[in-house]
């Protein structure tokens, strides 16, 4: 399967018999080795190993998301590259920007899909995309530096796995041909890592109900409760990187009562601008516990 699906990407086809029985032979060995690595800490590396056979990429990473829990790293392939500070802001609460986890407790259909088709409007301008105190793999210049993207599957409601990929964009950014490539072998992935993040973290699953809770408890917390629900869940687009239109959109209301809302927003926060409002929520993550 593997190899059959690396070919085709490739475009190049061998129909003699000895390439045909070295293919099942190896796509055996590589599903055997997935098998295998199910419920251990070789899960993430093994699946690395096999989408390697069909495309290059220069980092990967696995969470299991759920509303209003801090997620778990099921894979850790940022390659050292990402410091130990960032990653636990990240953890701590950067997610709660990531348009991956955004999708997954919005119920998003599962499936592989590019970081920018999830993401908002001014995603790719906002303080959570170029911040290099959040993200783990981005620069420290406006934008980012890498193309993600990443199969979400979906567990129960508002929960999901989300495996991600990552390349330089020196590097080119994912291809058609590779997306195709990858979303033949999306049942596969998907079963194999439903049925580890089952065997590993099964508490995680338990307690959870379907919620009609618009904003996380953290950020209750970030804006130290001076702000209405509405005006929390505002502030909570804002820094996820949607417009005033987009706002405006998500809430059916008009971009004159959005910037309403966030002249009050900024008033009550004592600040003026949305870079202040993501200082002070990259203050609360990166300060003490």
């Amino acid at each position: 399967m593997l190899s059959c699906v690396y070919i085709c990407a490739i475009g190049k086809f061998h129909f003699c018999r000895t390439s045909v029985v070295n293919m099942k032979v190896s796509d055996a060995k590589m599903l055997s080795t997935l098998i295998s690595a199910v419920g251990s800490e070789r899960m993430g590396a093994s699946i690395d190993s096999a989408l390697r056979s069909i495309l290059g990429f220069d980092m990967s990473c696995g969470y299991l998301f759920r509303f209003n829990h801090p997620p778990i790293l099921i894979h850790n392939g940022y390659n050292k590259s990402v410091p130990e500070k960032t990653l636990n802001a990240y953890i701590r609460g950067g997610y709660l920007l990531d348009p991956f986890y955004v999708a997954c407790i919005n119920n998003h259909p599962a499936g592989l899909w590019r970081m920018r088709d999830l993401a908002p409007d001014s995603f790719f301008s906002s303080g959570f995309s170029i911040s290099k105190d959040l993200h783990p793999c981005v620069s420290s210049e406006h934008g980012t530096l890498i193309e993600e993207i990443g199969f979400i599957i979906p567990v129960q409601a508002r929960v999901a796995i989300v495996y991600s990929m990552m390349r330089n964009l020196r590097n080119g950014a994912f291809l058609t041909g590779e997306m195709n490539a990858l979303e033949t072998l999306a049942p596969v992935i998907n079963s194999l890592l439903e049925l580890h993040c089952r065997l590993k973290h099964s508490d995680f699953y338990m307690g959870s109900v379907s919620t009609e809770a618009r904003s996380e408890d953290a950020f209750v917390h970030i804006l130290q409760g001076q702000l209405t629900e509405t005006q929390r869940y505002i502030a909570k687009l804002i820094l996820q990187g949607h417009s005033n239109t987009s706002i405006a959109a998500v809430l059916n209301i008009s971009e004159g009562t959005v910037k309403v809302h966030k002249h009050n927003i900024y008033q009550r926060l004592d600040i003026s601008t949305n870079a202040e409002l993501f200082r002070r929520f990259i203050n609360y993550l990166t300060g003490p516990l």
